[in-house]
């Protein structure tokens, strides 16, 4: 019994000597373990915090799509050039290619996600691909060649992430800046960067893009239609790596300016552009001088649509435009941009000199009337077409069920200058197919500020 007693106290003896080295222990390691839990809260700084806010929303998005061409099968053997004019013309072949981008959910609870047109403007399939690794096909809800802007719908009953909108119209130049995409297809590759400029205008591709963020944040191919973020997490911009020639600079198309078109594609499927009903002509010198203007200070109103917005504010045909929206007109493409930055329904205040007087006037922007749309065509393009039947169909020997016939031409349009003519059946405006006159006439009135367009003329089996 007692030996018993003896082994008891001996066992809690040990014990409590043991746990007195343990709490001396922890004592002796707790300030190295403050220490580095104070290292680590100090290295996570805003812009650490922003991309775990944020990157669960960015999504990979891969496309799919099939491109025609015809295969020479002395090609390598240095016979190319010589039989190249035998099998240019034959042997066609179809091979489907991939091309990657970025997106951001913008929506998760709908499963919208806001990218850039040209990333998914060829694909025939196109899949999302989340961070934590879910996968999901995408629909095209819209795109807009023009903004370089298209929203994508994944439908899912799966929670999916979305990101917190900002605002693009306080940004100061010099503020921190985050990029967040998947170029070459590293996926949630992150890059900082500070805003360069505001407001930025370039040219690629034969087409002037404005209005543009600018920032030395690496934007490569793959982060195309990315998220722009300011230090406290929320969306700016999109990127686009659509100015292939830069160098340390990118560009991200503002989020308020996204805004407006995304609700639009959302909506309609495209952008409906604002329109007022006037028809605009730069001032030359000698017209300048007469109003006693600068060149280039304001637009000439060469005519006003009775019953337009501008014709019940009480505009005229003579009149000087000097600003929209409280920017000046020097040039028409300032005008298209204007008119693109609004929706129907914006109220929208100009500037004119009428009779010697300059005056402002407030008027509520509409839509582009289909009614206006032959007149339209006449004056851009110099045809009249016709809906495609079977009497025209036998007259050109044509067996297309699809698209609009050319019934006149003005010889000294730039259709007639390039060779179209009578019977002609138009097939295709840009990416648009035509498929009959209501189509036809859609299309020309989206592009009508376009500064080119191409068709796809049928003539016969040519």
């Amino acid at each position: 019994m007692e030996l018993f007693r003896g082994k008891q106290m001996k066992q809690k003896l040990i014990f409590f000597v043991c746990t007195l080295a343990a709490i001396s222990m922890a004592a002796a390691f707790a300030p190295v373990l403050d220490a580095n839990a104070q290292k680590l809260y100090e290295r996570e700084n805003a812009v650490v915090r922003a991309v775990k806010k944020v990157s669960p929303a960015v999504v990979n998005i891969s496309t799919e799509y099939e491109v025609a061409y015809r295969r020479n099968p002395f090609s390598g053997f240095g016979m190319e050039d010589f039989f190249r004019d035998f099998f240019d013309h034959g042997l066609k072949q179809r091979r489907k290619l991939n091309s990657l981008g970025s997106g951001v959910i913008i929506d998760g609870s709908r499963g919208y996600i806001l990218t850039n047109s040209h990333v998914i403007v060829k694909s025939g399939r196109v899949t999302a691909v989340l961070k934590d690794g879910r996968e999901f096909d995408a629909e095209i809800v819209g795109a807009d060649p023009e903004s370089d802007l298209a929203v994508l719908q994944v439908k899912t009953d799966q929670s999916l992430p979305s990101i917190e909108m900002g605002i693009s119209d306080d940004l100061m130049i010099g503020e921190t800046v985050i990029a967040i995409g998947n170029p070459f297809g590293f996926s949630n590759t992150v890059t900082t960067g500070v805003i360069s400029a505001i407001d930025r205008s370039f040219k690629a591709d034969d087409q002037i893009y404005r209005d543009f963020i600018q920032t030395d944040a690496s934007i490569n191919p793959g982060n195309s239609g990315g998220p722009l973020l300011n230090i406290n997490g929320e969306l700016i911009g999109i990127n686009t790596a659509i100015y292939r020639n830069a160098e340390g600079i990118g560009f991200a198309i503002p989020i308020n300016r996204a805004k407006k078109i995304v609700a639009d594609l959302i909506a309609y499927g495209e952008v409906v552009h604002a329109w007022i009903g006037l028809t605009l002509q730069s001032l030359d010198s000698r017209m300048a001088e007469y109003l006693d203007l600068a060149p280039g200070a304001g637009l000439l109103i060469q005519a006003v649509e009775p019953g337009s917005p501008a014709d019940r504010a009480g505009m005229k045909a003579g009149d000087i435009l000097l600003k929209t929206g409280g920017k000046e007109m020097n040039r028409i493409s300032d005008y298209q941009a204007a008119m693109r930055g609004s929706q129907k329904g914006d109220k929208i205040q100009v500037e004119i000199l009428q009779e010697g007087k300059q005056k402002k006037l407030n008027l509520r922007a509409g839509v582009f009337p289909d009614k206006l749309a032959p007149k339209l065509v006449q004056r851009l393009l110099g045809i009249r077409v016709e809906q495609l039947s079977d009497k025209n169909r036998v007259q050109q020997q044509t067996a297309v069920d699809k698209g609009v016939v050319i019934a006149e031409v003005d010889s000294q349009s730039v259709l007639g200058k390039v060779g179209a003519r009578a019977g002609d059946v138009i097939r295709k405006i840009d990416e648009i197919a035509v498929d009959d006159l209501e189509s036809f006439y859609k299309a020309v009135i989206k592009y009508r500020w376009k500064s080119s367009v191409v068709l796809l003329l049928q003539r016969g089996s040519q």
